[in-house]
Formats: C-alpha cells, structure tokens, sequence
C-alpha cells in the first residue's frame, strides 16, 4: 500500500501529465470497457444531505450495479454507452466505505470514500496560488496533516469542444501533497471541516490570468446581446485560425494598438492595453466557454454543497460589463448543475498606488460589479480590501480570505451563530450639508478599527466633484458624512479607489465593503 500511495502523490502533482497509474491510484480496474469519471474514485468525499449521482461508460446496453455503503443501485448503458444512477442522500460520516460499480464480470472499486461536504474551488490566479507560496507557506505545509480533508486537484485544460472527463485525481491531504493546492481553498475548507466535524472535499480547479467569460458556457453568453461584442471579437480570431492568419490579424491588431497608443501618449490621455495576442485562439484560457468546457463540465453532475471563486482582476478593465458576466456565470453553472448551489467569491484586494484624491477606479467599479451580484440568492462576498499588496497581485494573506469566505458559508449554508461579513451599504438620506449612511451586517456595531477619525469617505455636490470627507459614527448602524464647504452634498463613495485605506469595520472586526451612492457614468462602461 505504501508504493500506492507514493504514485497517489506523484500524480497528484502533475495533474496535466496523467498516466496509466492515475487510473490505478484512483480506482481497481479489472476491464477496461468498464469506466469512471476522473471526478469519481478513491480517497473521494460524496456530498451528504441530497442526491448523489454516480455515472460512468459501458459497453452500450449492458447492465450496470452500483453499491455503496448499503445502497444497491441498477442502471443500464445508452446507446454511447453512458449510465447514471442517484445515491439516496446519506449523513456524513468519517467511517471509510467502499463504492462498488459492476458490469458484465467487469468491475470498478472506489476505497477509501467518506460522505461529507463537497466544495468547489475556482478562479484565476489569486485562487490557484498554492499552499507553500503563501504567508507562513512552509509552515502550513508542514502542518496540513488532514486526513479528513480530501482534495481534487483539476488538470488545465482549454478546449472548443464541451469534455465529459477531466485529469484529477483524489488524495488524502497531508504535508507531502498540501503544497500544490489552493491556499484560499485549503483555508476555507480546513475551517469547515473543523467547525462542522465532517469530511470535507476540496476541488480545485483554477487558471491563472483567465477571465470570467472562459468559465461560462459560451451558449449562455450568446443569450445575453450586452456580451455579443465579446463574443464577435473571439469569433474573428478564430476565423482567422480556421484560415491560416492568426499571425496577419496579430500583426494587425498590434499595429492598431501602437497608433492609438502614441496618440493617447501625446494627448496626455491613459495609455490602451496591450492586446492580448493569441497564437490559437482555439485552446486558448480567455477563449469564452474554453475553460467551462474543459474544467467545469467535466465535473458536472458531481454533487456539490457550493462553489467559491477568486477572480476578477482579468475583467477589472471592462467592470461594467462584469455585471452581467459574472451573474451570468454563476446562473450557468447552477442550471447546468441542476439546482442552485452556493456561491461565495471574493472582491477584489486592495492594489496599486495610493491615490491622494478621490477619483476614478476600473477596481471600484469591478468591486462594485461583484458586490451588485450579492443580488442572487445563495450568494456571500468576502472583503479583503484591507490585507492587499500596493506592489503585488496576489497578496500572500490567504488565511484570512478563506476563514472569511468560511464565514458566509458557515453563517449562511450551515446555520452557525455567526457575524457573515463587514458592514455592507443599505441607504444614504441627505439631512442639510450631512450625508447619513444606513449598514447592514453590522454585527455588534460599526467601528474604525484604528479607533482613529474614520476615513476613506468622499464627498460631492451636484458638480460631480468628490473630495475627502469628515465622518462619524452614529449608534450602531449609521456613518454621518459632510465636508465644509459642499453645502448641497448629492453622493457619497467609501474607499473608492484602488488600494484604499478605509478603517470602517463592524465589531467582529470585518471590515465594510466599498461602496457608492450616486449612479453617474463609471469608466469602465461600454468597454468590450
């Protein structure tokens, strides 16, 4: 057993060069006819509470039988040889069973399989930063003796074409494969499975870089005529893939952008961004629906509690559109799951340079995007716009981001006593030259947490103009704004910038997520 656990651990990380010994960790195959999803094997943790479906592949016609942990259950092959049978839901449980699949004096076993909670976790590359690459990484590493904690490390894969199985495998987590998976992940999970004493899996699947719209569905996006730029800006790279002329268009589009560049230079206006050149528009990551195909399908219908996602900063240049795109991802991927799974993400850190007035920010208004999208049932938003990095994107603090997502989870899904989040904006009311700002998710009251003069506060008249504000607190739920000389105060915004220094938080010391009261035109709209 040891030299099998030795190729569990290997496999594990190098999810994209999967061999014949990933079948042989995972599952005991006797036939090769006779086939499960990678989603689908030992050491794997099964959703408790509702359905679970099992599925796999068989020679077509061929009756199946399913087993596990008293259950019997039959199917029979279609005609391309796919079956699919549903568990009845069961409790969780840390005693190990056994799931048995057979088929004609063929036979696939599972060892090793709790029941417990299933969460997936996704995103770029905030969220695929591993374990040992973050804050005290060697440490955490050294300790992620979990035994009861399950992961599922997901192979990249790009593609045009919707995939039905994936490279991953389940591994028991321990110090020699911690390191490799999701910090914000292993964080989140870690809390959940301490705090609700059930095994938990973790399914990590995440790219670097990649933008919302690879993660959904493509013919979601084309039901939606405010994305259909995006998606005719794709389609003529693929063309010219299709044609032999990727290298002409690239060439082409970087001509364009360097003349707009040198005009934008002399202007003194903002200078475009590079475009991102593609050598096959066709399996690349940004591609729209290549990652859901790759990455997402396969794993559908696994049963899952919920989903958490770190992403945004690929689509902080078209934020206004993100309010489209990212609902829209999330409505996908529950319809196509079959029922609405939670949905807990992460707004956007703190980054960049201090802005010494109040102004605009394509990152507020991505913030902004994400916080609208707490709209949709089922859904959570960890702030984290006070452990970011001015200097790097992908802030080394990922305890914090998953002990807070865990929050939302444990709050919301789970039924625990609580305080889910910071503050979040409820409603302004204009009392003569004050401004007066309602919060929700108070939790014992608001506070600055420096005990310093509240700031991040601007505010502006009907000219639009913002400037820094004075601000105190009023009882447990109101902030008092006002700025000598605006008279006639109109709007209020709240660490609107991209790396704010706001110090409003609530009493479990959370801090208040940005915000805005007025609704003028933002930067980032009609930006494709």
């Amino acid at each position: 057993m040891a030299s099998l656990d030795g190729v569990v651990d290997i496999c594990f990380r190098l999810p994209m060069k999967r061999p014949i010994l990933i079948l042989l960790a995972s599952v005991t195959v006797t036939h090769a006819e006779l086939k499960l999803p990678a989603v689908i094997g030992s050491h794997m943790v099964l959703q408790q509470g509702q359905a679970v479906p099992i599925w796999g592949w068989a020679k077509a016609g061929q009756p199946v039988e399913i087993s596990f942990a008293g259950q019997v259950k039959k199917a029979k092959a279609d005609a391309s040889g796919k079956w699919m049978v549903q568990l009845d839901p069961m409790a969780a449980s840390f005693e190990a069973g056994t799931l048995s699949v057979k088929a004609d004096g063929e036979s696939v076993t599972c060892e090793d399989v709790l029941v417990g909670e299933v969460w997936i976790c996704s995103g770029q590359s905030n969220m695929a930063m591993s374990l040992s690459r973050v804050k005290d990484g060697k440490l955490e590493v050294a300790a992620a003796n979990e035994p009861k904690l399950r992961l599922l490390l997901v192979g990249r894969h790009a593609t045009l074409e919707q995939q039905d199985d994936c490279e991953a495998t389940w591994a028991v987590c321990h110090p020699g494969n911690a390191g490799d998976i999701t910090a914000v992940g292993y964080f989140f999970c870690r809390t959940l499975q301490r705090s609700l004493n059930v095994p938990v899996g973790l399914i990590h699947t995440a790219w670097g870089g990649t933008p919302s719209e690879a993660w959904t569905r493509r013919a979601a996006i084309e039901g939606v005529d405010s994305l259909k730029p995006l998606l005719d800006r794709w389609d003529v790279q693929l063309e010219a893939e299709r044609n032999g002329k990727v290298k002409e268009l690239n060439e082409q589009r970087l001509a364009e952008w360097e003349t707009k560049r040198a005009k934008a230079k002399a202007a003194g206006k903002p200078l475009p961004r590079k475009p991102r050149l593609q050598a096959k528009p066709s399996v690349s990551p940004h591609n729209p629906g290549n990652l859901y195909n790759g990455m997402i399908a396969p794993l559908i219908p696994f049963a899952v509690k919920g989903a958490i996602w770190y992403q945004g900063e690929s689509n902080s240049t078209r934020a206004h559109q993100y309010r489209a795109l990212f609902p829209l991802m999330i409505s996908n991927w529950r319809k196509d799951w079959g029922y609405d799974l939670s949905f807990h993400f992460v707004q956007l850190a703190n980054f960049k340079a201090k802005q010494d007035d109040p102004g605009d920010s394509a990152w507020a208004e991505l913030r902004e995007a994400q916080t609208m999208t707490l709209s949709l049932p089922k859904t959570g938003m960890a702030v984290i716009t006070d452990i970011g990095m001015a200097r790097d994107i992908h802030p080394k603090n990922k305890q914090d981001v998953g002990k807070r997502l865990a929050r939302w989870a444990l709050a919301d899904d789970y039924g625990l006593d609580l305080v889910r989040s910071g503050p979040l904006y409820r409603e302004a009311e204009i009392k003569g030259h004050k401004v007066v700002i309602h919060f929700a998710d108070i939790g014992g009251g608001l506070m600055a947490w420096d005990r310093e003069q509240l700031r991040g506060f601007a505010v502006a008249g009907p000219d639009q103009v913002f400037v820094w504000a004075k601000a105190k607190l009023v009882g447990k739920d109101k902030v008092e704004v006002w700025q000598d000389g605006v008279d006639n105060p109109v709007a209020v915004r709240y660490n609107w910038s991209d790396n704010p220094d706001g110090n409003l938080y609530n009493t479990a010391e959370l801090p208040a997520s940005p915000f805005r009261t007025d609704d003028w035109k933002i930067t980032t709209e009609g930006k494709h």
